[in-house]
C-alpha cells in the first residue's frame, strides 16, 4: 500500500481517485482538512476498502509513526501543504508552519520508519515529495523556461516556504540516504479545484454574475498542466524516477491570465450562455496588482519526458474544455465548498483593490 498526505485537496484527490482507478493497490489519506481539504472530493470512494482516510497533520509525529507503524507502506507521496499566494501574504505563518516545520517533522517520522525496515523493503521505499515552480523564481519573457538546476529564487512567504521544503527533502536524502523523489509542477487546473484560484474563480463569478477580477494588466504568464496529467507524471516518477532527483512536470502551455480569462468566457459563451446573451467578458474588471507577483513561470519539462518517457496528453485546449464541463455539472460542489470562510477570504483579498 501507499501513503499519500494531502489526499483529500485538489491535485492530491485527484491522485487518489486516478490511483485507485487503476490499482488495487490501498492508499492511506492522511488530510489535515483545512479549507482546502474536501471530503466531498472523494465522496465517489464511499465504501471502497482500498481507500483508508485519516485526519491529521504531517506536522503531528507521534500520528505519522502510528500510521507507518501499522499500514507499513512501501511508497509516501507528499502533497500536504499550504498553497496560495495570496494567503501567505495575509498570513504567511500558517505556511511555514506547515510547509517547513511541517515536513520536517515529517520526514524525521518517515525516516525512523525507513531505517527499522528490513533490507528488501528498504531498498524499494520511496518518498515522493510534489512542489511547484514558485520556488525558481520569476522570468522575463525572453529567459529561458525554468530546468531543475535553475537557482530557486522565491519571492512570496509562500514559494519560500516550499523552497525551504525542497531544501529539507534534499538534505535528508543526502545526509541520512532517505530514498527521495522531488517534482516541481507548473500551474495546475481541472477537477476539485478550489475557487479562489484563477480559473475556478472565473467560472464561479461568472456564473454568478459577479465581476471576474484580473490582477494588474493581466499579462502574467504561467505554464498550464491539466491536474490529470500531473497525476499521470506522479506515478511514472515515482515509478521509475532515479533517487535524489527533481523532475519539472509542466504542460507546455505558456499563457497569460488575461488570455486564460478570455477563454473561460468564450467556452462559458457556447456551452451555458448569459441569460441577456450578452458576452460574459463583460464582466472582466482589473484589480490591484498582488504585491510582488511574479511575470513569468514556464516549465522545461524535456527531463521527465527524455528519461522517464512522460509527456502531457491533454493540450491546454482540450483541458480547459473539460475543466469548464465539470463546473457546470458539479455546481453543487461549488456550493457546497463556498463556505461563510471561503467568502470572507475572497472579500479579504478583493476587497478594496482599486479598479
Amino acid at each position: 500500500m501507499i501513503l499519500v498526505t494531502g489526499g483529500a485537496g485538489f491535485i492530491g484527490a485527484n491522485f487518489v481517485l486516478d490511483w485507485l482507478a487503476q490499482s488495487d493497490e490501498t492508499v492511506i489519506n492522511l488530510d489535515k482538512l483545512t479549507y482546502a481539504g474536501n471530503l466531498e472530493n472523494l465522496a465517489t470512494l464511499t465504501g471502497v476498502a482500498q481507500h483508508i482516510f485519516v485526519q491529521g497533520d504531517i506536522g503531528d509525529s507521534a500520528l505519522v509513526a502510528a500510521l507507518l507503524a501499522k499500514h507499513q507502506p512501501r511508497a509516501v507521496i507528499n502533497f500536504a501543504a499550504e498553497s496560495h499566494v495570496d494567503r501567505s501574504i495575509h498570513g504567511p505563518e500558517d505556511f511555514i508552519q506547515t510547509n517547513v516545520v511541517g515536513t520536517f517533522r515529517f520526514l524525521e517520522a518517515v525516516r525512523a520508519y525507513w531505517n527499522g525496515l528490513a533490507a528488501e523493503a528498504k531498498a524499494g521505499f520511496r518518498l515522493l515529495h510534489v512542489s511547484t515552480d514558485e520556488v525558481y523564481g520569476s522570468l522575463a519573457k525572453e529567459d529561458a523556461a525554468f530546468s531543475e538546476t535553475h537557482q530557486y529564487e522565491p519571492n512570496s512567504p509562500y514559494s519560500a516556504s516550499k523552497a525551504a521544503s525542497d531544501h529539507l527533502v534534499r538534505a535528508w536524502h543526502h545526509t541520512y540516504g532517505l530514498p527521495v523523489l522531488t517534482t516541481n509542477c507548473s500551474n495546475n487546473y481541472g477537477p476539485f479545484h478550489f475557487p479562489e484560484k484563477l480559473i475556478p474563480l472565473m467560472i464561479v463569478n461568472a456564473l454568478a454574475g459577479k465581476p471576474l477580477p484580473v490582477y494588474g494588466d493581466g499579462q502574467q504568464i504561467r505554464d498550464w498542466l491539466y491536474v490529470k496529467d500531473h497525476c499521470s507524471a506522479i506515478r511514472r516518477v515515482l515509478e521509475a524516477g532515479v533517487l535524489g532527483e527533481t523532475y519539472n512536470v509542466g504542460g507546455w502551455n505558456e499563457k497569460p491570465n488575461l488570455d486564460i480569462v478570455h477563454t473561460v468566457c468564450r467556452l462559458l459563451d457556447e456551452l451555458q450562455p448569459r441569460a441577456d446573451g450578452k458576452p460574459y467578458q463583460e464582466q472582466i474588471t482589473y484589480v490591484t496588482d498582488r504585491p510582488g507577483h511574479d511575470r513569468r513561470y514556464a516549465i522545461d519539462a524535456s527531463k521527465i519526458e527524455r528519461e522517464l518517457g512522460w509527456k502531457p496528453a491533454e493540450t491546454f485546449e482540450t483541458g480547459i474544455r473539460k475543466t469548464v464541463q465539470w463546473y457546470l455539472q458539479h455546481q453543487d460542489w461549488v456550493s457546497h465548498v463556498q463556505s461563510g470562510a471561503y467568502r470572507d477570504w475572497v472579500e479579504k483579498n478583493y476587497d478594496g483593490r482599486a479598479a
